[in-house]
């Protein structure tokens, strides 16, 4: 997945095999004793007060290795069937499936979530099952453009699912794995995002205020929705894409394995600041493992905390809006699909109202319970999401 080998030899002479780095050898599933000594680790953790797990590719614990093996698997299986040799075989389930009964031993019973690309709704929501992890991510929203129409699609698709599955939606617009939300909607529409990651973002160049405008809007849109929201450490503080790290300072295996072709993820991943200074921005008593640029002192906690109309502010009153208006996980659109405004009433009467057209759009009659950004007379600019209680 990083490039090179996925074998390893070791001094005696045996092979191991690492689907992704050499640091990271792949467990046999199919012994017993690898199995157990998981069950042992999630509980070493929830005994001590874990509340749950990120599982990290969670479609990739199964596997089908012929012995001997061929020199070279071509996994063409049909992805929908759970027959491929390395992703999302059927019988990843029967492990998740041991793994949530540990879970229900504690009170509350532990939660879990999947990291699993998979192609189709179908197999995703096996990995959300009661009986397995019980959440699974669904990165659809973070795939999509700054559009209405694959928004509204997106939502009534995934709320469909989580009806059908019995398990609660997820959303999530940036990850480790990709390049922040605020600097996604500030690249024109069609970018070649590896490429531009090479240019150390200078071509294009990005559009950090519609960036940030756009991305404010897209969360609280989120935030809105029924279902869990997951949030990536820096979104709160509006943090964009350090897109112009220096090879030298870069450690995404990406990076070296592609011979220098893709730059990797390390751009998403610089530690935030919490201080307006000091070698790492307060993130430790040192320098940061990955280099913070200047610019960060303007977005952090610090600094943040002093101005009443920074990102984490919108954050911090969304979130509280949110937990006093919890409500059944269903929705009801009001308009019509292809209207470039996204209008939305959930159980207790509040709306959200979210405005991806060129022209500020009317408001209608309530209470303004947090905003995106500033309110233009009765009326919600573009790229701005409201949420509008009874009158």
């Amino acid at each position: 997945m990083f490039g090179g080998p996925a074998w390893a030899q070791v001094p005696d002479g045996q092979w191991y095999l690492h689907l992704f780095a050499p640091e990271q050898p792949d467990f046999n599933w199919r012994n017993r004793e690898v199995r157990d000594d998981f069950l042992t680790t999630l509980r070493f953790w929830s005994d001590r007060g874990v509340d749950g797990f990120r599982v990290d590719v969670a479609n990739g614990l199964a596997k089908d290795l012929p012995d001997p093996l061929p020199a070279d698997i071509v996994d063409t299986a049909d992805l929908m069937n759970g027959s491929k040799r390395l992703w999302d075989r059927d019988e990843v389930h029967e492990i998740y499936a041991e793994w949530r009964k540990v879970f229900n031993e504690y009170d509350p019973p532990r939660t879990a979530v999947a990291e699993a690309w998979v192609n189709t709704a179908e197999r995703r929501v096996r990995y959300a099952s009661s009986e397995g992890l019980g959440q699974a991510f669904n990165f659809d929203l973070l795939r999509a453009d700054w559009d209405p129409a694959q928004f509204r699609d997106i939502i009534s698709k995934n709320l469909t699912e989580a009806a059908t599955s019995g398990a609660s939606s997820t959303w999530v617009f940036s990850n480790h794995d990709v390049i922040r939300h605020p600097t996604r909607y500030g690249l024109p529409s069609g970018t070649d995002q590896i490429a531009w990651l090479l240019s150390d973002g200078r071509n294009p160049p990005v559009d950090l205020e519609l960036g940030l405008r756009r991305a404010k809007a897209a969360t609280l849109l989120m935030l809105a929705l029924p279902g869990s929201a997951y949030l990536y450490q820096g979104e709160e503080l509006g943090l964009h894409e350090v897109a112009d790290l220096p090879a030298d300072a870069l450690q995404d295996p990406t990076f070296v394995r592609s011979a220098g072709t893709e730059k990797g993820r390390d751009g998403c991943r610089v530690p935030l600041p919490w201080t307006v200074d000091g070698p790492s921005f307060g993130f430790g008593t040192g320098k940061a493992h990955l280099p913070q640029p200047a610019w960060f002192s303007a977005y952090s906690v610090e600094a943040e905390e002093a101005d009443p109309a920074a990102i984490l502010h919108v954050y911090r009153r969304a979130l509280d809006v949110r937990r006093r208006s919890q409500a059944a996980e269903e929705l009801e659109w009001w308009g019509n699909p292809g209207e470039p405004v996204l209008h939305f009433v959930r159980p207790g009467g509040w709306q959200s109202i979210t405005n991806f057209g060129p022209h500020p759009v009317a408001l209608p009659a309530g209470t303004v319970l947090v905003s995106s950004g500033p309110l233009d007379d009765g009326h919600l600019p573009t790229d701005t999401t409201v949420w509008i209680g009874p009158a």
